[in-house]
């Protein structure tokens, strides 16, 4: 990886979420057998703060953050995401191995897809909804010239960047399953979960094997899930959404 490319984490940061290496906290979220919770929003209260260990996460150059709040819909509490040309997203630092839980489980509902979205193009690089799983630095992972690199950065911003990341998204035009890089770094894989209008309107359950995907998108088994987001962002396109958000799960096989 260039060091200009390595440098272009903090502009991801937008839009692949960039998340500290945390302590080992998987035994203190919420078990129901071999299920983590680690999105309980249907728990939580209309109106009320988000489930513990989420947060928002907003950016400096951007003046336009996404609205996130916890609503009803249908009887169950769950997160309505509005954005107006805005980007922001909601966070959660955790510590997971993905070769014990290896699939993650959520759902969501969009009520619109852009025109103007193109997983090709950085002015494009907008979705309706997005899950983000991200992985902490491995130094055995890299080269010695490309960990020099990651310490630099480290120095430069007080933060390794994570080794890697998957985004699930939700796109307008582009097949269900695509996967390819994003348009700002190729160590953040795109997959195309769902595409197109028909399924607008609808609560979609999803379920990914993370380890499968991993290893499909970069050639390797994964290290340490340090982190899972959320994101409606509108900020390239202009356009504006509405998507909802409800609870995600890791689990066994």
């Amino acid at each position: 990886m260039k060091f200009h490319s390595l440098l272009k984490w903090r502009v991801v940061f937008t839009f692949g979420i960039l998340l500290l290496v945390c302590p080992e906290v998987s035994e203190l979220l919420a078990k129901t057998g071999d299920i983590l919770e680690i999105g309980k929003f249907s728990a939580a209260k209309v109106g009320g703060d988000f489930p513990p260990g989420w947060e928002p996460l907003v950016f400096k150059k951007i003046k336009q953050h996404t609205k996130y709040e916890l609503v009803n819909d249908g009887g169950e509490v769950v997160i309505k995401a509005e954005s107006k040309s805005s980007s922001s997203g909601l966070i959660k630092k955790i510590r997971i191995n993905p070769e014990k839980y290896p699939v993650v489980s959520w759902r969501w509902k969009v009520t619109n897809i852009y025109a103007k979205s193109d997983i090709a193009k950085k002015e494009g690089d907008d979705y309706p909804a997005r899950l983000y799983i991200t992985f902490e630095y491995d130094p055995a992972k890299l080269p010695f010239s490309q960990r020099v690199k990651f310490n630099v950065a480290k120095i430069l911003y007080g933060e390794y960047p994570p080794l890697g990341a998957i985004n699930y998204i939700w796109e307008g035009k582009e097949t269900e399953g695509t996967m390819v890089p994003n348009s700002y770094t190729n160590r953040v894989m795109m997959i195309v979960v769902e595409s197109g209008q028909t399924k607008l309107n609808t609560w979609v359950q999803e379920e990914r094997n993370i380890l499968e995907d991993f290893k499909k998108a970069f050639g390797e088994s994964p290290p340490v899930i340090s982190g899972v987001a959320i994101m409606t962002d509108t900020d390239d396109t202009n356009e504006s959404a509405i998507t909802y958000y409800g609870d995600i799960i890791f689990k066994r096989k």
